[in-house]
């Protein structure tokens, strides 16, 4: 793809003059299908597993887990790290592996299966990142636990292991438990991804000793499930040249070299993973966003598998895809990651969802799933500024553009809105009023927002969407509005009209609670067509989210 139409659909950039206060116009023609609607943003993930079977983190795969019909998935790192299962920021742990005196493995699934449990009784789907390194497999085991943010992270958890064979009889037994105990057609369901972000700090080995890793890993995950989907390489940011030529090695070695496990050339990969990172950072006293880096990194990975005849069609898991790259940092101690409490990070994933849909189709490229790497944290202060969905059981405003998304289905269409302008990747201060639509049998469901990569207040945006293709039957449809914005489908704004209480009243929560879901905009109402169109006018205020749903 040349560099023009990139910037089409990743650097929609305008003047925030041009926008905000001015008219602008979405055609969406019904009739235009694009191709079946792929909800690939139904993956998520976190550091800490132990949250995960613990009061809110229960709560939030439930949460999670009704946003779809079709399965929700959950990424967890940590998956085999040694410990008590207390967790910790940026850490988690499961004993799942130790030894005896004599160096004999001894395997308990303990804590493992306390996690995938509550995966299973929520309802989600695990998305197995299999890692990371046990102590008594570590080739340097100490110091093991980091003690973030003090010191490095790269403790002893993520050297290799100093028997591949140890580690392989690890995984092939994990993988085998995991079927006696969920049964074969469930597992079959799942992912298995190896490793995490080898190219960095999380493997402190060669490229050539994360391919071994691999070829030992996925051989065993087969042996214990034939038909079990084994990928990775997980790799950070593609449009990093580091990071390019590593999975570039990876695809490869997989392609044409000599599998260290079984001697074969190249090595079984069922689907791809690699990372999209955006940038954040606070410019004469305002957030500003990068949706150009993140949405570079994911053109740029496209182009890597692509590349390969025999992988260009598997598919492709943006394993983590996101604004920028620490969940775990907040507010406090980072001003620039304010944008997660408030709905300008629903504004950001909208656009950045668009974009990806719009560069797979553009590149055939079978992009499966957008996984936001955001959960909760136990025991934090209220709306305490890390990447979350939600906050002492408190949903934040990103998890209602989720549920936007899930209430999508059917075929895409064609969308054009003149309030997306290309323009060189350099410019910042950007702003994109732009639209997604979706119709199915009796429905047609258009999202909008208003994402501005600034977060300076304007005007509202002036939007007339302007629909054609409708059945020339119909002649009138029922439009259900919802929003989220600094009014609707926000609990942070009213947490902060309380006075930020970290000792919210049983009322205040109650109220936080319902100001957490996903409101309407007014109450339904009637929309006149007429020769199979009909216009719909709304204001849409800078960071907001609308989704218009039609049913006839």
């Amino acid at each position: 793809m040349s560099r023009a139409a990139l910037c089409l659909i990743t650097f929609a950039f305008l003047s925030p003059s041009l926008v905000a206060g001015q008219a602008i116009t979405i055609h969406v023609n019904a009739d235009a299908k694009l191709g079946p609607w792929r909800p690939i943003w139904r993956y998520f993930g976190y550091d800490e597993p132990n949250y995960t079977s613990m009061r809110y983190g229960k709560q939030l795969l439930a949460e999670l887990a009704a946003l779809s019909s079709e399965p929700v998935y959950i990424r967890a790192h940590n998956l085999l790290t040694s410990g008590n299962g207390a967790p910790a920021l940026k850490w988690g742990s499961t004993n799942a592996y130790t030894e005896d005196a004599a160096g004999r493995p001894i395997y308990d699934w303990t804590i493992l299966d306390r996690i995938f449990d509550a995966y299973r009784d929520a309802g989600v789907k695990p998305f197995v990142e299999i890692g990371f390194m046990p102590q008594a497999l570590s080739l340097h085991p100490e110091p093991y636990q980091h003690n973030w943010p003090k010191g490095p992270l790269g403790t002893g958890w993520s050297y290799p292991p100093k028997d591949y064979g140890k580690w392989a009889e690890l995984v092939y037994q994990w993988v085998r438990h995991t079927v006696e105990r969920y049964g074969r057609n469930e597992v079959d369901a799942w992912y298995w991804e190896v490793w995490n972000e080898p190219d960095i700090f999380y493997w402190h080995g060669t490229p050539e000793e994360y391919l071994k890793l691999y070829d030992f890993t996925a051989d065993a995950v087969k042996r214990a499930l034939p038909t079990a989907r084994i990928g990775g390489p997980a790799t950070t940011s593609p449009s990093a040249t580091r990071a390019a030529d590593y999975l570039r090695q990876f695809l490869e070695h997989c392609n044409t070299g000599k599998n260290y496990a079984t001697g074969s050339t190249g090595c079984t990969l069922d689907f791809v993973t690699y990372h999209a990172k955006g940038r954040v950072s606070v410019v004469d006293q305002h957030v500003r966003m990068d949706i150009a880096k993140q949405t570079a990194d994911v053109q740029k990975g496209i182009e890597i598998v692509s590349a390969f005849p025999k992988f260009r069609n598997l598919p492709i898991v943006l394993s983590e895809s996101d604004p920028e790259g620490c969940a775990a940092c907040s507010t406090r101690l980072h001003p620039e990651n304010s944008y997660r409490n408030g709905p300008l990070y629903a504004a950001y994933t909208a656009a950045m969802l668009n974009n990806v849909v719009e560069l797979a189709g553009q590149n055939g490229s079978h992009i499966e799933g957008m996984l936001t790497w955001a959960f909760e944290f136990e025991g934090q202060p209220y709306f305490e500024g890390f990447r979350t969905l939600a906050t002492n059981g408190v949903d934040k405003p990103i998890l209602n553009f989720f549920r936007m998304a899930g209430l999508l289905h059917g075929e895409r269409v064609k969308v054009s809105s003149s309030g997306y302008t290309p323009a060189e990747p350099s410019e910042l201060g950007t702003a994109d009023v732009n639209a997604l639509a979706v119709k199915s049998d009796h429905e047609l469901s258009v999202m909008t927002w208003n994402y501005r990569g600034d977060d300076v207040a304007a005007p509202p945006a002036e939007v007339t969407v302007q629909l054609e293709g409708l059945p020339s039957t119909v002649t009138r449809a029922l439009l259900t509005h919802y929003r989220i914005d600094r009014t609707h489908s926000n609990a942070y704004a009213l947490w902060q009209q309380f006075g930020s209480p970290q000792n919210p009243t049983p009322e205040q929560y109650s109220a936080l609670i319902a100001a957490g879901q996903l409101q309407n905009l007014g109450s339904p109402r009637w929309v006149s067509v007429r020769q199979a169109k009909a216009e719909i006018h709304l204001e849409l205020p800078p960071q907001a989210v609308s989704l218009l749903q039609l049913s006839w």
